[in-house]
C-alpha cells in the first residue's frame, strides 16, 4: 500500500462508513484516484464498498493466505529481521500462525541450537532444513485454507513445553489494547503458549493499528514487545507507554 491508501483505510476504520466524495476532499485527489484506491483494497477485504462509498473491512472472516502473503510484504520482511536480530541461539520458542510469523521463520534458518514449536506447517518445513535447529509441530485439525493447525490436540501439546518467547501474528490491535483473530481454535492454541511462555512478542505491520476481528487473543498489557514496521498512530503510543511494552520500529534495511 501506498501512504495514501494506509490514509485512506485509517479514515474509514476511524469514522465509519465515508462517502467517495468525502474521501476525495481529505486526501486532496480526485473521486476517480479514491475509486481506483478502492477497487484495490476491496479485493484484499480492508474495505467494504457500497454505493458512493466504502466502510472498513469485515471482521468475521480473513483474506485468503495468499492475499495476506502479498499484502505489506517489505514491512513483513523488516519486522523479521528485527526479531531475528534479538532471538539468540540455543532457545526455545514457539511460532503461531501467519505470514508474518513465517517471514520471521526465514530469518531464523541460519540460527543454532534453536527448539521451535509451531501449529503453522509452512514454519515447520522452512526451518526443518537446519539440522541445528528441532522443530516441533503440534497435531490436530489441519485448516485447509492455510495449513495451520488448530483444536484441542494442539492445545494439549502445546502444553507440555515451556518457552523462552511466544512469537505472534494477531489480525488487528484496537484502541482499547485488545489484540484480535478470527479463528477461536487457533486463538485456544495461541492462548497456551503464552500462558507457557517468559515472554511473548507480538508481530504486526502498521496496517493492524485499529483493525478488529472476533475474538480476542491477548491484550497489550499482557505483552512485554511489539515488532512493527511504523510508529504506532496517536493514541497507541500513549496505550503501549502505559503498559510498558517495548515498541521496535523495524528500519528500511
Amino acid at each position: 500500500m501506498n501512504p495514501r491508501q494506509e490514509q485512506l483505510i485509517h479514515l474509514a476504520r476511524s469514522q465509519g462508513p465515508v462517502s467517495l466524495d468525502e474521501l476525495a476532499e481529505k486526501l486532496k485527489v480526485s473521486v476517480q484516484t479514491v475509486r481506483r484506491d478502492v477497487q484495490q483494497l476491496a479485493q484484499t477485504g480492508q474495505l467494504v464498498r457500497f454505493h458512493g462509498g466504502v466502510r472498513a473491512g469485515a471482521t468475521a472472516e480473513n483474506i485468503t493466505y495468499q492475499q495476506r502473503e502479498t499484502l505489506n510484504a517489505d514491512a513483513k520482511v523488516r519486522i523479521a529481521r528485527a526479531v531475528a536480530a534479538r532471538i539468540p541461539n540455543d532457545c526455545c520458542l514457539m511460532l503461531t500462525v501467519g505470514t508474518t510469523t513465517c517471514a520471521v521463520a526465514r530469518e531464523l534458518r541460519n540460527h543454532r541450537g534453536l527448539r521451535i514449536v509451531t501449529n503453522d506447517m509452512a514454519i515447520a518445513q522452512l526451518l526443518s532444513v537446519n539440522r541445528d535447529t528441532e522443530v516441533h509441530i503440534c497435531g490436530g485439525f489441519v485448516r485447509a485454507r492455510d495449513h495451520a493447525v488448530v483444536g484441542e490436540a494442539a492445545v494439549d501439546f502445546v502444553k507440555q513445553f515451556r518457552f523462552d518467547t511466544v512469537i505472534l501474528g494477531v489480525a488487528g490491535i484496537e484502541p482499547d489494547g485488545s489484540m484480535r483473530d478470527y479463528d477461536y481454535r487457533e486463538v485456544k492454541v495461541t492462548e497456551a503458549a503464552i500462558a507457557h511462555s517468559r515472554q511473548v512478542w507480538v508481530v504486526a505491520d502498521a496496517s493492524k493499528f485499529g483493525r478488529g476481528a472476533m475474538v480476542e487473543v491477548t491484550r497489550v498489557s499482557d505483552i512485554d514487545a511489539l515488532f512493527t514496521d511504523a510508529a504506532p498512530p496517536a493514541g497507541f503510543d500513549k496505550l503501549f507507554a502505559a503498559t510498558a511494552v517495548t515498541v521496535e520500529v523495524a528500519g528500511t534495511h
